[in-house]
């Protein structure tokens, strides 16, 4: 198997460096070419050969009434969900048999206009989805030729002008993720909402396991065989979309290894791989986001980037920066696809900025837990300075039982499948502060613990404490500990403001059970102190961006906080170190 792995990565290095580039294909229309395509575009379908052999399914969308000799840039979709069926009903045909493209970004395509400005779609389905033949890799080597292929195919294809920008959430960000690590030419701009780059840190926190990563390879096999439908009765399709999943889950096996430094994630850490990529990238990335986790390295892939990038970062789940329900936006700032399609129209279409409609962008908007947004230049912020605080002895037990939220689902669906605890391990908590404070950045923790076991479970997870004794939940961390000893602990982002009176509250158990799923020693661990550093900004922050709370971020604070069992007094940490007063920003 690694020597497998090791020829294709050396496949994909050929393909950035255009030795082994699949040529641009003949393109073919197939005989439903017009049935359903979004508003203001022809739709017609392809298949592009990676250098290993797949036989990738493609759609292209072209702007209406543009032959192949018009060009045009290219906005790229790179994905696995490309399979699953057309929802446009054509002439009485049910959506699971509409010939066409899967609508999957249709609500971007048609909201932005890109067809009206000018702008060719084309979405190529990874390996093992949809009409694409071979085995999904979860973005590892093969999805890697696929990706560096596709992009090879759109920069060389007749209708392309050479320039490139690719779009994607959540699976089909991790794409651009994985085209920002090849640097492959022709690439101008990557769009990545929900991003998870890292994927160790998709699956792991310092090996425990994460619970929405559980199933992925079983999960991420059903979308080969789906079919879709965007070929009706097309033989290749049919043929290509045929499910093997049995075999291709054999060589998913390391998934499960929990060991960061396995080459298996090594190949997948896309952080580490995209260090000073100039490609220009604008990130959207949410704190009550589980299933691509704010840990994953979105933040780190941000600030490792060196050319023009834009960030989005605030309390929201797993949604896109349009996505709404019941009228309100579910990130709670408007203006997304202008925004997006500034910074194409920008780096691909490539319209100078004096010559363009353009606005002040912020290079970051982000919102804090009140549900306010401001512009920040940088994120962690320049003016946030670590204080730390000495935590408290006490013991807790690793039994997997413990939650961090009132509510029974933190993360989408809510997966807690036993009777929880909230508030379970030993707790130290801050002096009350005497004035607001604004916390902002990545938070760690070093914890002195013996365990009797090795494997056992050490979460951290960091609280805002009411005068009322009620815990909100703020941010979190993991790990598995083998030894006695101090264990640093990594915290996850977080940007969260303090009102005057409450305390901090840092709880040391053996679980977080919306998170992670835990395997319990069934053990009393010992801690014996430690101390947390936390990231207080300098300045006041005022909002001085258009943008509102969301409906995700108003159910959360509704429903997270608890009542703590434990007297805040008799756990409080006298060596805790606070933040001064806000200061205005200069």
């Amino acid at each position: 198997m690694r020597t497998r792995i090791l020829t294709l990565l050396v496949a994909v290095a050929a393909v950035v460096a255009g030795i082994a580039a699949a040529p641009a294909p003949t393109l073919t229309t197939s005989s439903a070419a017009l049935a359903s395509a979004p508003e203001g575009s022809t739709w017609y379908e392809t298949w592009i050969t990676t250098p290993d052999g797949e036989d990738l399914h493609v759609d292209v969308m072209r702007p209406e009434g543009l032959d192949d000799s018009v060009q045009t840039p290219v906005i790229l979709v790179v994905s696995p969900y490309l399979g699953l069926g057309s929802s446009v009903v054509v002439a009485n045909v049910p959506s699971s048999q509409a010939p066409g493209p899967v609508d999957r970004f249709f609500d971007f395509y048609e909201g932005a206009q890109v067809f009206d400005r000018g702008y060719t779609v084309v979405q190529v389905s990874l390996r093992g989805t949809g009409g694409s033949s071979g085995c999904l890799d979860i973005l590892g080597p093969g999805e890697q030729l696929d990706v560096a292929t596709a992009v090879e195919f759109a920069r060389t294809a007749p209708f392309s002008t050479g320039h490139v920008g690719m779009y994607g959430k959540s699976y089909d960000a991790n794409t651009g993720a994985v085209a920002a690590a090849l640097g492959p030419e022709g690439l101008d701009a990557i769009v990545a909402q929900a991003i998870a780059p890292d994927r160790y840190r998709g699956s792991y926190n310092d090996r425990v396991r994460l619970l929405q990563s559980l199933l992925y390879p079983t999960a991420a096999y059903g979308l080969q065989g789906e079919g879709g439908f965007s070929s009706q009765n097309d033989t290749r399709y049919i043929a290509n979309s045929v499910s093997h999943s049995a075999d291709c889950q054999v060589g998913l096996l390391e998934h499960y290894l929990d060991d960061e430094s396995a080459h298996f994630w090594r190949v997948r850490d896309f952080v580490d791989r995209a260090q000073r990529s100039e490609v220009p990238t604008f990130i959207t990335t949410g704190y009550l986001d589980n299933a691509t986790n704010i840990g994953a390295g979105a933040l780190d892939l941000f600030n490792s980037l060196q050319g023009p990038k834009k960030l989005w970062i605030g309390w929201w789940e797993h949604v896109r920066g349009n996505d709404m329900d019941g009228g309100r936006l579910l990130m709670g700032r408007a203006g997304f696809f202008d925004e997006v399609m500034r910074f194409f129209d920008h780096h691909v279409k490539k319209v100078p900025l004096e010559d363009a409609p353009w606005t002040d962008d912020p290079i970051i908007a982000a919102q804090s837990n009140d549900g306010t947004w401001r512009s920040e230049t940088q994120w962690p912020a320049a003016d946030a300075v670590a204080l730390e605080g000495a935590l408290l002895s006490g013991t807790f037990e690793d039994d997997g039982r413990n939650q961090g939220t009132q509510g029974t689902g933190f993360g989408p669906g809510g997966f807690v499948t036993f009777q929880p605890t909230r508030g379970h391990g030993t707790w130290t908590f801050s002096p009350p502060l005497e004035h607001a404070a604004h916390l902002g950045g990545l938070p760690t923790a070093t914890v002195d613990v013996t365990p009797v076991v090795p494997r056992t479970n050490v979460v951290v997870n960091l609280y805002d404490v009411a005068p009322d004794g009620r815990a909100t939940y703020i941010t979190r961390g993991a790990a598995l500990v083998d030894a006695a000893g101090p264990k640093d602990i990594t915290l996850w982002p977080t940007d969260w403001k303090f009102a005057a009176g409450h305390r901090v509250g840092v709880l040391v158990s053996g679980a977080n059970g919306e998170a992670y799923t835990h395997v319990p020693t069934r053990t009393t661990v010992t801690v014996n102190g430690g101390s947390v550093s936390l990231p207080w900004l300098t300045y006041e922050r005022v909002s001085d961006i258009q943008g509102d709370s969301n409906p995700r971020l108003e159910s959360f604070l509704a429903s997270a906080p608890f009542p703590v069992t434990d007297d805040p007094p008799e756990r409080t940490s006298e060596d805790f170190t606070l933040p001064a007063p806000l200061q205005p920003k200069p």
